[in-house]
């Protein structure tokens, strides 16, 4: 398929580590929840009915670059579409969040998980990259994203939203053959699952490790690590980004997985995480999501003296997480205008 000729290569530029005139800035989670466009599809539409219908997803995925003007587009789509791809129900329940009805205890709960084909188990997504890129038009590229494999077995075994996760910490620790077999089944699936959103028209992804801040180094080390360092190594064709939220102790490896650049929270200093990270990496990150209900000319100030502190190249402007949904949409135009008038003292 041919796509129309990209525009604003800001995003893929310093992902690669080359200079630019200014840092881009886009937002974590920002395709929907804190838009009032998006919140009308959502009443009108179930969670799944929205992640499955192509135009659906492109509108969605293109409104903030048309309402708030960020310089890349992140697929509208979820990290639990893997697990219903392996064959586990999720239910999106409306305030509550995702439910998985059915859950993994053991080792033979995981030896039973079969791996599809993804170009036909999540064809949709597919589909809806290549309809999002014709209708972006070039203005930016587009992210693919994929979740990591512990992040991903913290629901297939909890079967819900957790502040600890303890029950899938627990499957961990006391069942280790079972939790790493199903860790390499989830990174198989994820590495088949990127390359076909390349290969669908995604022009750089993103790898997210919500959870893995949870665990402790050595944990951490054993439970996440090599399995986010499998799924980069193996994923070259595009910039990657690689987000393990919490693992601030783990920056210095998370820049030897092969990824482009390191996400990084907002519980962060710019200069340890340079310092983490080398000067051969990109950073992404690290605005508190919570900051942007200040005042705008709190945003406009706090933004400068972040971009300052990490330097303008090398450095991709992003949130610490992604954006809540109770965010004004004037705070994030100001965060993302802060960004695209910025100029180095």
């Amino acid at each position: 398929m041919e796509f129309p000729e990209l525009k604003n290569d800001l995003l893929l530029r310093a992902l690669r580590g080359e200079e630019v005139e200014r840092p881009p800035v886009w937002m974590m989670r920002q395709a929907g929840r804190f838009l009032p466009d998006y919140r009308v599809l959502r009443e009108k539409y179930t969670f799944f009915e929205r992640c499955k219908n192509p135009k659906l997803v492109s509108e969605i995925t293109t409104m903030p670059v048309w309402q708030v003007g960020v310089d890349a587009a992140i697929l509208f789509s979820d990290i639990l579409v893997v697990p219903e791809a392996l064959g586990f129900e999720v239910q999106m329940i409306p305030g509550v969040g995702p439910l998985l009805p059915r859950t993994v205890k053991t080792l033979e709960d995981v030896q039973a998980i079969e791996i599809p084909d993804v170009e036909v188990a999540l064809d949709y997504v597919m589909k809806g990259i290549q309809q999002t890129r014709m209708d972006l038009k070039g203005e930016v590229p587009l992210i693919g994203f994929a979740g990591a494999p512990f992040t991903l077995l913290c629901y297939m075994v909890q079967g819900k939203g957790s502040k600890d996760f303890s029950e899938a910490k627990s499957f961990c620790f006391s069942q280790p053959e079972a939790a790493h077999l199903l860790l390499q089944k989830i990174t198989d699936i994820t590495i088949s699952y990127m390359k076909a959103q390349i290969k669908a028209g995604a022009q750089a992804f993103q790898l997210f490790d919500s959870w893995a801040g949870l665990l402790g180094p050595d944990a951490f080390m054993e439970f996440s690590y090599p399995y986010l360092k499998q799924i980069m190594a193996e994923c070259t064709e595009v910039p990657s980004v690689v987000f393990a939220k919490g693992a601030w102790f783990a920056l210095k490896e998370l820049a030897a997985t092969g990824a482009n650049a390191v996400g990084v929270d907002w519980n962060c200093k710019p200069g340890f995480a340079r310092e983490q990270i080398g000067s051969e990496k990109t950073v992404q990150g690290n605005f508190d999501p919570s900051m942007l209900h200040a005042p705008i000319e709190v945003i406009e100030r706090e933004t400068k003296k972040m971009i300052d502190a990490f330097g303008k190249d090398k450095y991709v402007v992003n949130l610490g997480h992604g954006i809540l949904p109770s965010v004004p949409v004037e705070h994030a135009k100001a965060f993302v205008n802060t960004v695209k008038t910025y100029r180095a003292e």
